[in-house]
């Protein structure tokens, strides 16, 4: 093959037949579709050249700036477009939490916004938020920034109807498969697939999983978060199911080590979701069907989230008291307080907020300290960093990180820890105070 430029090289990439050894289906084919060789490495290499190919010319004239709200792959591949074109790019973010993903962008010569937001995610709704904000100037014309706008692009959804779905039914001899499944970021590969699946065969059956709500699986939305998002349809699934963080990396180390795929950890969850509903259909099945997912990405980027969660991967013994190990049981035993027991509790309470420094300079509850999660896990191997007889109230965004935390440290025997339901959105929701730094 010979390209003109690399930008040619995006899309018919390979589907791949998964061993019927390794999934263990009697009755179902199951293909990937590896979008992990795109040229800059992902799915989102579609959606980037799809969304800013008809703005290049004027953003080229004008010497705009090209930006997204994105702290991951649409950010990679719009930085090396935006550079091939002699343009800036700039990724606005409510948080970076891929060390390796920001390490990659500040050497493509992207400049990195982290700003302060209230949630981790953007809410559009919440016009206070500064990230909500930055998002409403970036519709404002003359701004000198070319905003992709990933969230709300409709020419995301339609890189993938045009031809991530086309591919999959020509390399299936021109038909569709019986089953689709697909992980749910910006919505927009999904969406799009789905359509194309479903004009060749209106039977196809759209699976759509979300990560877990206490879980961070990188590039895959909660199911409160997927609400946020604009390109979200409910409409286009069939069913939504919940993938949890050991699952996408149980899925990805499959991948990896059985099928010689180098996925992370999008498309570990997506392998480990696609075979759990299948096989709920198989048994059943008396003829052959056929079904797909997508890998979205490659490993190398998400060695550190790798190596807290798995350490043992990397010759390392497991970390104590990890917030890994809390089970749907130790769940249960967590003291969730309303917004009014929780302000009552505030007066005398350590009141800990988990969200990242941004979110917390933004809005937070008046005296409360804040202690990134990530550091708050590593100050918990230890044991705890506080006395036993100190009531405890842990905050994020909306409740569940926290109750997470709340499980661990009663697990660790503390006898007096609580989360506050809803986070700092219900505090925020009921009227209460919020102080900004």
């Amino acid at each position: 093959m010979r390209f003109d430029d690399i930008t040619e090289a995006i899309g018919n990439t390979p589907l791949v037949r998964i061993d019927p050894a390794v999934h263990g289906l009697r009755n179902i084919d199951l293909y990937a579709k590896l979008e992990l060789l795109n040229p800059f490495g992902s799915v989102k290499d579609r959606a980037a050249w799809s969304m800013v190919r008809p703005l290049l010319d004027g953003a080229v004239e004008r010497g705009d700036t090209v930006v997204e709200l994105s702290s991951g792959n649409t950010a990679k591949a719009l930085a090396l477009i935006a550079g091939m074109y002699g343009l800036s790019f700039k990724s606005v973010t409510n948080r970076m939490r891929v060390p390796e993903i920001k390490d990659l962008l500040l050497l493509l010569g992207a400049e990195i916004d982290e700003l302060p937001g209230r949630s981790e995610c953007l809410d559009p709704s919440d016009t206070d938020d500064p990230l909500t904000r930055m998002h409403v100037l970036l519709q404002e014309e003359g701004n000198g920034y070319v905003h992709t706008d990933q969230y709300f692009n409709s020419l995301n959804a339609d890189a993938h109807l045009t031809g991530t779905g086309p591919e999959i039914i020509k390399d299936l001899d021109g038909v569709a498969p019986d089953y689709f499944i697909a992980c749910v970021g910006t919505a927009g590969s999904s969406t799009g697939v789905a359509r194309a699946l479903r004009q060749h065969n209106p039977d196809t059956r759209v699976i759509g999983l979300v990560a877990a709500k206490s879980d961070f699986i990188p590039g895959i939305r909660t199911i409160d978060e997927v609400h946020e998002v604009g390109l979200f349809e409910p409409g286009v699934y069939d069913a939504i199911e919940t993938i949890s963080a050991d699952e996408a990396i149980d899925g990805l180390l499959t991948l990896v080590r059985r099928c010689g795929t180098l996925a992370g950890p999008t498309g570990g969850g997506a392998f480990q979701g696609a075979v759990r509903f299948l096989r709920t259909v198989d048994p059943a099945l008396t003829s052959r069907r056929t079904a797909v997912f997508i890998v979205c990405d490659r490993v190398e980027s998400y060695l550190s989230y790798l190596r807290e969660r798995r350490p043992e991967l990397f010759g390392r013994p497991p970390r104590p008291h990890s917030v890994a190990s809390v089970s749907a049981g130790d769940l249960t035993s967590v003291s969730s307080l309303t917004v009014d027991a929780a302000r009552v509790l505030a007066e005398r309470a350590l009141v800990i907020d988990l969200r990242s420094p941004y979110a917390y300079q933004a809005l937070h509850i008046d005296g409360s300290i804040n202690i990134v999660d990530e550091v708050f896990a590593d100050l918990l191997h230890a044991g705890l960093p506080f006395s036993r007889r100190q009531p405890v109230l842990l905050v994020c965004p909306v409740g569940e990180k926290s109750a997470t935390y709340a499980a661990l440290l009663t697990r660790m025997g503390h006898p007096d820890v609580h989360s506050l339901d809803g986070g700092v959105i219900a505090w925020r929701d009921a009227g209460l105070p919020l102080v900004r730094d």
